[in-house]
């Protein structure tokens, strides 16, 4: 599965067009903070450089500073050729030959200036990347894994940990894969790239998992409730109910199970299979009286058949074991707002949306509770939130659905043929 993975123009990016810069450009600003502070360090254990050795490096950083890349490498290789110990030289060459593509001659300068300084992460990270484009990809794992972390710019970051989930993917290690995800996600939650290699990682793995279980416990409690949550995933809730029904069956004691039975039967069309629900809640209880979220869903229930007062002793049950549940702390302010109590709902609800800012439903109950409290600007501003965050997962409900139609269409034709 881990090939479905891999696609040629997948993370085809590289640096110079991360930075919208050109070659030359981007060249000037990575050696520059790639070898300046290493320059003092190593010259002061070096003998003296001579005259010709100034007047090489002098004009190899103002041909640098003229953007003129090319003649500075050239003139950078006349400093090692006096001065073959020269950090500021051997770094600055190696990063001008690596964006010149010339990999095989920039990869004995990058590890030569690593070699002399173990601390240039930054060099670390291109002799990695050099040693990827030269095919060898075990010393360039190791030396991109090394720095991925410590890298302060979120630039060369993100190249690293992207070259590293090809590297790992390319050689079937997903969970590997999955580390440099996390690592990523850390420095930069929202960008799409790191969120589709993730969906595409962790997707591979829960199809991975699937499969092996499929193979080592095919009539398992386990792999009925793994059928059962695919089906959920699909809207299949009648299938999930049956999947759920054997894993119940094949294993009574598997954790969670009451409840994700009764969830399926709680949303199901079907009037009769709701109506089971509120027995495999209270089941769940019986099996877990920590598990906050079936204590939620029995207050929910009681909301529903105006049990207001049963319903506000479960959602404080809940949220006793759980203080920031979500879903208990909107299901205690509707109890609140029923009651007519809004300034005791407000404070519930605003809760939740400091803590996650898409819930949709507690900013429209939200700006329901304000309008009662006489609060109209806090009102609308709740209500267009509500407005917002709701056509944003409609949309994103509109491409699910559209997933699953090509899904069904694409086996449809491989079955046909």
């Amino acid at each position: 599965m881990a090939d479905s993975f891999r696609h040629p123009n997948l993370f085809s990016g590289n640096l110079q067009q991360e930075y919208g810069l050109g070659m030359k450009v981007l060249s000037l600003l990575l050696v520059a903070g790639f070898a300046a502070a290493g320059h003092l360090t190593a010259q002061t254990n070096a003998a003296p450089p001579t005259n010709q050795t100034k007047v090489h490096q002098q004009r190899a950083h103002q041909l640098l500073a003229e953007k003129k890349p090319e003649l500075a490498a050239k003139e950078f290789a006349a400093v090692l050729a006096t001065d073959p110990r020269n950090l500021d030289a051997q770094a600055n060459l190696g990063v001008l030959l690596y964006f010149q593509n010339k990999y095989s001659e920039a990869e004995p300068h990058l590890r030569a200036a690593l070699e002399q300084q173990p601390g240039l992460t930054k060099i670390q990270a291109l002799l990695g990347m050099c040693e990827r484009r030269l095919g060898k990809d075990d010393v360039a794992r190791s030396d991109l894994e090394a720095v991925v972390g410590q890298l302060d710019d979120a630039g060369v970051r993100m190249e690293v940990g992207l070259e590293l989930i090809e590297i790992d993917t390319a050689s079937h290690d997903l969970a590997r894969a999955a580390t440099v995800v996390e690592t990523l996600r850390q420095k930069s939650p929202t960008d799409p790239r790191v969120l589709y290699a993730a969906y595409r990682i962790y997707t591979d793995l829960a199809g991975e998992a699937l499969l092996g279980l499929s193979v080592a416990a095919p009539e398992s409690g386990q792999m009925y409730q793994a059928i059962a949550h695919e089906l959920v995933r699909q809207r299949d809730m009648n299938g999930a109910i049956t999947d759920f029904r054997k894993a119940l069956a094949a294993d009574p004691h598997l954790p969670g199970i009451h409840f994700e039975l009764a969830e399926a039967l709680h949303a199901s069309d079907d009037v009769r299979l709701r109506a089971e629900a509120e027995e495999q809640y209270k089941l769940a209880v019986a099996a877990n009286p920590s598990d906050e979220k079936a204590i939620t869903r029995l207050g929910d229930i009681g909301v529903e058949r105006g049990d207001l007062d049963g319903a506000a002793n479960s959602y404080k049950q809940a949220l006793a074991i759980a203080p920031n549940d979500a879903d208990a702390l909107i299901g205690l302010s509707r109890v609140y707002t029923e009651k007519n109590d809004a300034q005791s709902a407000a404070p519930l609800l605003e809760r939740v949306v400091k803590a996650d800012a898409s819930n949709v439903q507690a900013h429209y109950r939200l700006s329901v509770v304000y309008r009662k409290l006489k609060r109209p600007e806090e009102a609308k501003h709740e209500l267009e939130e509500y407005q917002k965050y709701k056509a944003m997962k409609e949309k994103l409900r509109a491409i699910y659905k559209n997933l699953r139609l090509e899904d069904n269409s694409t086996e449809q034709d491989q079955v046909g043929r």
